[in-house]
């Protein structure tokens, strides 16, 4: 970031433009807060700070000159609610694309009675429920706002919107509570702690599948994982061995059940068969 310095100040472009008005250019110099601008000496008609990284749109000496200020492009949130005392012949005011959210955010600009021409686009400003018609209620004298012009039916509009001070108290109430798309929420982050792998020691046929599948790997990332598995004797349950898998555990676990039920069949048959007997000699007996 660049400090707003006196010498800055006197290194910058200042020229003449198109409608023959002195202008300083400050633009594209990462300059974070306004200061210093007494060194200006009030010589310009016109100052532009766009494209840096202004956070408040305040610290103004006295300009008396000064009736053009653009400011777009930067992160301005707050605006010095006595800033029309420092600007009192400010008539342009380009806003664009910074950080104003809610209504009550543009109320310091009643402050400046020569305000005529307002841009705010790209602000979450701009999307609040009846943001246009509050702007023209707020600033009495505009006549231009996001470059369009202020009509007189909007003007009543605005009057019969905003009666009483009551109600504009309400509506900038419920612009507060409004969120808007883009807007980034009031919310406690939760971080998600990134899953680890299960990890499980081998058998010794994992081993031997490991091995086999060292050699038979056809790209150095697989060989590399092989061994470092195979060297820290722990296995993640996601590393997928050719010819050793969870499919051919299942398998083996399963033929190993069944060979136990039909064991246990095997037995409960041979032990009917000698019951059986046993009845058939009983009575040979008895004879």
């Amino acid at each position: 970031m660049v400090r707003l310095t006196a010498d800055l100040i006197w290194k910058s472009p200042h020229f003449f433009n198109a409608i023959k008005e002195r202008e300083l250019d400050l633009r594209g110099n990462k300059i974070p807060v306004i200061e210093n601008l007494g060194a200006t000496e009030d010589q310009f008609d016109t100052i532009d700070l766009s494209d840096n990284e202004i956070v408040k749109l305040e610290n103004f000496p006295y300009l008396n000159r000064l009736g053009t200020l653009l400011i777009n492009n930067n992160r301005i949130t707050r605006i010095n609610p006595n800033i029309g005392e420092f600007l009192p012949k400010l008539h342009t005011l380009v806003l664009t694309n910074n950080r104003l959210v809610n209504l009550v955010e543009i109320d310091p600009l009643a402050s400046l009675p020569r305000l005529q021409h307002l841009s705010l686009l790209d602000n979450n400003i701009t999307k609040k429920p009846n943001y246009r018609l509050y702007v023209i209620h707020k600033l009495k004298s505009l006549r231009v706002l996001d470059f369009r012009k202020v009509k007189n039916k909007e003007r009543l509009e605005a009057k019969n919107l905003f009666p009483t001070k009551e109600i504009e108290e309400e509506v900038k109430k419920e612009s507060v509570k409004t969120f808007t798309p883009g807007e980034v929420p009031m919310t406690q982050e939760v971080v998600e702690e990134p899953q680890v792998p299960k990890v499980v020691a081998p058998t010794p046929e994992q081993i031997i599948a490991i091995k086999a599948a060292i050699v038979n790997s056809q790209t150095l990332e697989e060989v590399a994982r092989l061994e470092k598995a195979l060297k820290s004797g722990q296995i993640p349950a996601d590393l997928n061995i050719p010819g050793y898998n969870s499919k051919d555990e299942s398998m083996k676990d399963k033929d190993e059940e069944m060979d136990s039920i039909e064991q246990d069949d095997a037995d409960v048959e041979a032990k009917k068969a000698e019951e059986q007997s046993n009845r058939e000699t009983d009575p040979m007996e008895q004879e």
